[in-house]
């Protein structure tokens, strides 16, 4: 043990007191945030230039309303079709609209002078159905249709509670979005860390091995303890990255946000978090749920509790498949095709979390949360819905059990691949010498 220790150690103080360490430490959560918001600016950003789209409305029901943007801009033209199509070029297109358009709804054609997007399509079908549903409204002649349309329009805003938990302790309302949203990065990052680190502990067999530095080190410590001894020294890292994160989020949600938030804000999450309901139509529920789950310091204790367990539990399985296939390889080019059946597992976890968001308590979502080549990433995807802790308790044994059974046989692997130069090992090989005595 204290070999192993000295090798955990090393392997620590190596990874931690590098710059990058640092730097991704702290940029980690930054990137998470922008990668979040990634999509709506690029959206925002990539709008194209304005569109001049010519209208040749022979039902005149529907030119006159069409309404521009910032990315379209529409005139109506008093000419021809054919002669429109053939003397204004200069504009992006021509949208006809068929003289029967009421009964007709297929009769709209848009003469593009250059290539379309779905996006613009989608928008003038949109503001055409929407012109003719008005304009089919009015034919019941009802007085003052819009004033009445505008006063009976009703945005409803529901909050969920756990009726099987809340007779016991707390009437606490539960947002399925929150839950959501959290899954999704809870699920995402796990994915990054056994994808990283794993791959980590494979470069540095394979470093290791080329400078020949195993040969002199299997001298003074057996295979098994020098492969364990780099397995938890890189996992330790990974644990101390995410025990950072947490404190770092829970100062933020104990002591900064309720200093962030107005007064009156903070006093309705509080409203929700104690069950009440809302009175103030104003403000949205989502928002506030998401506060109180900021603020709820035992919520984000369990969420962080829970993630370093399975970091760790995850991070033990597949670094010593990385490590088995580091051990087996004299390059990272060769060791492409032994990943493979390695990453499988953790892609087809990630799309897994699909289903998860879709229905947390399925059959499905549950077996995928168990088996331990996909339990770390499901498992923290199914953890904000608030799921038995029974469960996280069964995907935590048969996690931490399948790596002591796991890792016999990758060291049978290891304790062979150090010592092979200039070969590379296909998966019947593997399988032969997980079988040497």
């Amino acid at each position: 043990m204290n070999k192993i220790g000295l090798i955990i150690g090393r392997e620590f103080n190596e990874r931690v007191r590098k710059k990058s360490f640092i730097i991704t430490t702290i940029l980690m959560p930054v990137l998470m945030i922008a990668l979040m918001a990634a999509p709506a600016l690029i959206m925002t950003f990539s709008q194209g230039d304005e569109k001049q789209i010519g209208v040749i409305d022979a039902s005149n029901l529907v030119g006159e309303h069409l309404q521009s943007d910032e990315t379209m801009h529409f005139e109506v033209l008093d000419l021809p079709l054919e002669e429109a199509r053939r003397t204004r070029t200069d504009l992006f297109g021509i949208l006809y609209i068929a003289p029967d358009i009421l009964e007709n709804t297929n009769g709209v054609q848009l003469y593009a002078n250059s290539s379309t997007s779905l996006t613009l399509e989608t928008e003038i079908c949109s503001q055409i159905e929407q012109i003719i549903e008005e304009e089919k409204l009015k034919q019941y002649d009802i007085k003052n249709l819009q004033t009445i349309l505008d006063e009976i329009e009703t945005s409803v805003s529901m909050q969920t509670f756990r009726n099987d938990k809340s007779q016991e302790a707390t009437n606490e309302a539960k947002s399925s979005i929150v839950a959501t949203v959290i899954g999704y990065i809870l699920a995402f990052v796990l994915y990054m860390f056994l994808l990283i680190y794993g791959t980590m502990v494979m470069q540095s067999v394979i470093e290791e091995k080329n400078n020949r530095v195993l040969e002199v080190m299997v001298s003074s410590v057996k295979p098994f303890d020098l492969m364990m001894g780099k397995i938890l020294g890189v996992g330790s890292v990974a644990v101390l990255q995410v025990i950072i994160w947490g404190v770092l989020i829970l100062g933020m949600g104990t002591l900064v946000v309720p200093h962030l938030m107005p007064e009156d804000v903070m006093a309705s999450a509080n409203i929700i978090e104690q069950g009440g309901a809302l009175n103030n139509a104003s403000l949205d529920p989502e928002m506030l749920q998401a506060i109180t789950v900021m603020t709820d310091t035992a919520y984000l204790a369990k969420i962080f509790i829970s993630m370093i367990l399975f970091v760790f539990g995850g991070f033990l399985l597949y670094a010593a498949m990385f490590a088995a296939v580091g051990s087996a390889v004299d390059n990272v080019q060769d060791a492409s095709q032994l990943q493979t059946p390695i990453t499988i597992p953790i892609i087809l976890a990630l799309m897994m979390m699909l289903a998860v968001i879709n229905d947390p308590t399925s059959k499905l979502a549950f077996w995928f949360s168990v088996i331990p080549l996909t339990s770390p990433i499901v498992m923290m995807a199914r953890i904000p819905y608030d799921i038995p802790t029974w469960e996280i308790i069964l995907s935590l044994v048969v996690l931490y059990a399948s790596f002591v059974a796991l890792v016999w046989f990758a060291a049978k692997i290891y304790r062979v691949g150090i010592f092979m130069y200039g070969k590379k090992p296909t998966l019947k090989e593997l399988w032969k010498w997980m079988r040497y005595n």
